[in-house]
């Protein structure tokens, strides 16, 4: 969408079938993966989204400079791809990439033997990386608490290094099941990898092979559906979303237990398309407090902190460090924009908190537009957007940022009988 923003209106009836984006994750794992093992065939049912489509086109034509906009994901994971691949380029991104650290990254595969030098400010993108195929590889050792992504880049070149990786973690693992999604892929194209012990991760030399691949529909892109249906109108809402599985390797699979307890029931089912998925609908037995930790899922707690406000159940959400260096500083776009909505959070660097809410009389008003700015990030926009299950109207600023995960977003929502006027 190229609109400015959009106005959002509820939809009374909320029961439909909808079609998720493939996994972000996932599918830039496994370009990443399907690249180092030579395969000249791409992984089926690749993700749409801006990321994803950024990673597809720097492997396919490995320009001098690639420019990855705004995609964390292709930053961190490509910099260790392009230390292990023969040539010289470098890799740059948005201003706000320019300003995300990746010093931590940078410094581990400086000591496994990669050239790798900063073009501009130190610790940060632009990167000048000149690519080998013989780096020697070895021991080194992290801090647990960075973001997955910089553990899993070294983690996927691991096996093209000659005396392999042995990752040592040192303090508290964030996101650990991103950790178990990636060696669980590299053993699917053939990598040995392995929990040495409860801190330390060990790849062995050794090639990937080429092997064909499905990426699965998105658990993070569901979250937002679950949040439609635990504030919808609808006492019957319901909502099907093929190409999930309960069981899946994804770490935002999670949401599912975490909303049973907000009033939203998951059951594995054949959806109305014919395929496999799963269906959620209201179910009642709400929470009266939530105190959850966002460690492995950070990507949820902006969905999980709207929905918990305007469905004025008090919370305590952790682990959500990571937030600050987000495609914004989340924490504290989080907490502007609740305050619009007339919720006041009391937050640090650790924790989210929310229990006292302003008198709302002056946000009751049948005319009241509610202005939500998404500060150049998808998931504050899909967040915020089914706040207007619960007010008169909600208007998003910069509604076309959802394309960095979930194009489709608006169609869907159109889908589901919200109304939306630009």
């Amino acid at each position: 969408m190229t609109n400015d923003y959009i106005d959002l209106k509820r939809s009374f009836l909320v029961r439909t079938e909808i079609n998720l984006p493939a996994s972000k994750s996932i599918s830039n794992r496994a370009l990443i993966i399907n690249a180092l093992s030579g395969s000249q065939l791409e992984p089926e049912n690749l993700s749409d989204c801006d990321d994803t489509q950024v990673m597809i086109n720097a492997l396919r034509n490995m320009p001098e400079v690639i420019d990855i906009g705004a995609a964390g994901t292709a930053m961190r994971f490509l910099t260790a791809y392009l230390c292990v691949t023969p040539g010289t380029h470098t890799i740059t991104g948005t201003e706000r990439m320019r300003h995300r650290p990746i010093g931590i990254l940078v410094d581990a595969l400086r000591q496994l033997g990669a050239d790798v030098q900063y073009e501009g400010e130190e610790g940060f993108p632009p990167l000048r990386i000149v690519g080998r195929d013989d780096l020697e590889g070895g021991s080194v050792t992290m801090p647990a608490d960075v973001s997955s992504q910089f553990l899993s880049a070294l983690l996927m070149i691991g096996p093209t290094l000659k005396n392999g990786l042995t990752l040592n973690l040192r303090g508290r693992i964030a996101s650990r099941p991103y950790l178990e999604m990636t060696m669980s892929m590299m053993r699917t194209f053939g990598a040995e990898v392995e929990w040495e012990s409860e801190d330390a991760i060990r790849v062995r030399n050794g090639m990937y092979k080429p092997t064909p691949y499905v990426i699965e529909n998105d658990w993070s892109a569901a979250s937002y559906w679950y949040e439609v249906v635990a504030l919808a109108n609808d006492p019957g809402a319901w909502v099907e979303l093929p190409g999930l599985s309960v069981a899946s390797l994804q770490g935002d699979s999670c949401v599912w237990r975490i909303f049973d307890v907000l009033g939203v029931a998951t059951e594995e089912c054949l959806c109305s398309s014919g395929q496999r998925g799963v269906k959620i609908y209201k179910c009642g037995g709400e929470t009266d407090y939530l105190n959850c930790d966002f460690t492995n899922c950070p990507d949820l707690a902006q969905t999980v902190a709207v929905t918990c406000a305007l469905k004025e159940i008090p919370y305590c959400l952790t682990g959500v460090e990571s937030l600050r260096i987000k495609e914004t500083d989340r924490l504290a776009a989080l907490c502007n924009e609740l305050d619009v909505l007339g919720y006041r959070l009391d937050v640090s660097d650790t924790c989210l908190e929310w229990g006292v809410f302003f008198s709302k009389d002056e946000y009751e008003r049948d005319d009241e537009q509610l202005i939500i700015h998404t500060y150049d990030d998808h998931r504050m926009a899909m967040a915020f957007a089914p706040a207007c299950c619960r007010r008169p109207m909600v208007r998003i600023l910069n509604p076309g940022v959802v394309s960095k995960s979930y194009p489709t977003f608006w169609e869907d929502m159109r889908k589901a009988g919200f109304k939306i006027c630009s």
